[in-house]
């Protein structure tokens, strides 16, 4: 009853208020041989890259109890949809997997009051029936052509699942416990950490910034997040605060939300969908195209600097940091140099993200635990 409730809502949702968003693909100004970043081949994407689905760059909703913002649910085409269920079965691998079948959520999990809610759809506190375990359950709506791929699974699955499935192999990455795919939406029940919130809650009630000794446990385990994700095939596509939890009690981070994700591949991207705007890169506006890697550390180096230094860097600070003579009172010379290299325009001048972990800044945290 709860599920055909909702179902039932999402369905009232698309009919009066959804609209059309298609992906904007970018302009290509340069993209030549020259350009490319060393670790990937500049094979230029075109069309659709790749079958990826486009997503909202609105921010959403979050409720402040345990936030699951940023959820990057995809806009769809104003439709009636047949809510009918198509009965869709999957084979258990080894015990790798949950068998998952229609009302499978329904008859497992407890849903209770709604965590948060993004363009179209919902996150709901669960509770696993058998063991009462606290679990958060994220209903999407699927956006017509939606992407599926096989992540070493018996059958093909929505997008965020597979992504979800494929970098479930570190505790910094939310694990993805169960999943149902129905006709028109897909359900995920994930690890629900508490008490946790997301970076962003952390850093305000920590006032706005971060001393250097948090930053660097936080920044070490996103860092190791991104590594994972990438090392399995997955680039993320939305490393951010927002898209980050943190436990106040264990400080243990976890990487949230692949809904804004894709297959990692060795070419260019050229769609703009997933970063959002203020971690983007300027290789997307300047050339049309981006690559995974270079990408993923921009990000990671504009997450290091809000939390260093409480605000988003401006023209004036990216300058300087171009430079590679930015520095700022009260932070050390180590925290501005993984900044700058982090930060730089040029994405082959970028440091590598395989290397961030080994940076100065974080032996002088292995320093004072020795």
């Amino acid at each position: 009853i709860v599920i055909m409730g909702l179902i039932s809502r999402l369905k009232k949702i698309i009919e009066k208020e959804c609209v059309q968003e298609p992906c904007v693909l970018l302009k290509i100004t340069t993209n030549t041989a020259e350009n490319h970043h060393p670790d990937e081949a500049p094979v230029a994407a075109g069309g659709f890259d790749g079958g990826e689905k486009t997503e909202s760059e609105e921010k959403k909703k979050k409720k402040s109890f345990w936030r699951w913002p940023a959820l990057c649910f995809p806009r769809l085409r104003a439709a009636k949809y047949d809510l009918a269920k198509a009965e869709k079965k999957y084979q258990a691998e080894a015990g790798s997997y949950w068998t998952s079948t229609d009302g499978h959520i329904r008859n497992h999990y407890k849903i209770g009051p709604k965590l948060g809610q993004g363009g179209f759809g919902f996150v709901y506190e669960g509770t696993r029936c058998k063991d009462g375990l606290e679990v958060a359950v994220k209903f999407s709506v699927k956006p017509p052509n939606m992407p599926y791929i096989r992540p070493g699974h018996p059958e093909e699955v929505p997008m965020e699942i597979g992504l979800t499935l494929m970098a479930n192999k570190s505790p910094q990455i939310i694990k993805l416990l169960d999943w149902e795919d129905n006709k028109d939406h897909y359900v995920m029940v994930m690890e629900r950490p508490m008490p946790s919130m997301d970076l962003r809650s952390f850093v305000k009630l920590h006032g706005e910034r971060l001393d250097e000794g948090t930053a660097r446990k936080v920044m070490r385990q996103a860092i190791e997040a991104a590594n994972v994700c990438m090392k399995s095939g997955v680039f993320h596509r939305d490393i951010k605060m927002e898209n980050l939890l943190v436990n106040q009690d264990t400080m243990e981070v976890k990487l949230i939300d692949f809904g804004c994700g894709a297959q990692l591949k060795k070419f260019a991207y050229e769609v703009f969908s997933g970063i959002t705007n203020a971690y983007c890169p300027p290789e997307v506006t300047v050339n049309g195209t981006y690559y995974a890697k270079p990408t993923t550390v921009w990000s990671l180096g504009i997450l290091l600097f809000m939390m260093a230094c409480g605000y988003y860097p401006t023209h004036y600070d990216l300058d300087l940091i171009n430079k590679k003579s930015w520095t700022r009172p009260g932070l050390s010379q180590e925290c501005c140099q993984l900044i700058s290299a982090c930060l730089q325009s040029d994405p082959q001048q970028r440091i590598n993200l395989e290397k961030m972990h080994l940076h100065d800044w974080f032996k002088v945290l292995s320093l004072k635990m020795s």
